[in-house]
């Protein structure tokens, strides 16, 4: 069943994405040369503790993974892009590292995911990263009352088109609310005009992430880490966005990640 937010809702939402937005402009600041993952992972924690929230990730167990998910943050370096597994692993110069999150506040769920470089950036990474943050700017546009699913979709795949991405279908967008995962999938790749109408009220997690040369994915041993079939180097960008009468609402906007004009 899909529930539309009333304004106050989306309020409540907002300030779940807020400090969602806190926990990734930390994830950013402390990704360096030298910083173990593990690292990252236990800070999230104590932000998440002190700050009385609840993370989505713990004890997740949905029927792809191995066992529930016993960490607070999806972490996934270089050719990892989902799902990525914090582990013992120290950070290198020019590693690629998505950082994802999910957390509650007062029962509301806001998700949200950004791709940093480590140290020296090569441009090939740097291209793909502003790829997935264009695509998600592009959604994002698309995402207001009386477009479809679909054109969020093809907004995501044209991006990818232009750069020469290929798109997987398989992991992609959702509703966000109560919980972390709510109807809808919300595919990277679609045709306009086409699925579930947009109405005010409706709150979707918007989550472009490309590989360089494929479209195929394949799982690590822990049964949750999804990486490029090809070793190719990835990115994935992510807010949780509110359909408004008006301009689409973004409720996990950094502030130093300034608005698109």
């Amino acid at each position: 069943m899909i529930e539309l937010k009333t304004p106050a809702e989306i309020d409540r939402m907002h300030v779940t994405g807020r400090f969602v937005a806190e926990i990734l402009t930390e994830m950013g600041r402390l990704a360096d040369v030298g910083v173990n993952l593990m690292d990252l992972e236990h800070h999230a924690r104590a932000m998440i503790e002190e700050r009385g929230a609840e993370s989505c990730y713990w004890d997740y167990a949905p029927s792809f993974g191995r066992g529930p998910f016993r960490n607070v943050i999806c972490l996934s370096v270089n050719d990892a892009v989902l799902h990525g597994l914090p582990h013992d692993y120290t950070l290198r110069d020019g590693d690629v590292v998505s950082a994802d999150i999910a957390v509650t506040v007062d029962g509301w769920a806001a998700d949200s995911a950004r791709t940093v470089i480590v140290g020296t950036p090569a441009e090939e990474d740097l291209r793909i990263v502003r790829a997935t943050e264009e695509a998600l700017e592009a959604a994002i546009g698309a995402a207001r009352p009386g477009n479809r699913i679909g054109d969020i979709s093809a907004a995501i795949g044209a991006v990818a088109e232009a750069h020469g991405y290929p798109v997987n279908t398989e992991f992609g967008g959702h509703g966000i609310g109560r919980t972390m995962h709510e109807e809808i999938h919300i595919p990277n790749k679609g045709r306009p005009g086409r699925g579930l109408t947009l109405r005010p009220g409706l709150t979707l997690a918007l989550e472009p992430w490309f590989a360089r040369t494929t479209d195929k994915i394949v799982f690590d041993p822990d049964g949750w880490t999804i990486r490029s079939a090809d070793g190719s180097r990835t990115a994935h960008s992510e807010h949780t966005v509110a359909i408004t009468e008006d301009e689409p609402l973004v409720l996990t906007r950094r502030t130093s990640e300034p608005a698109p004009h």
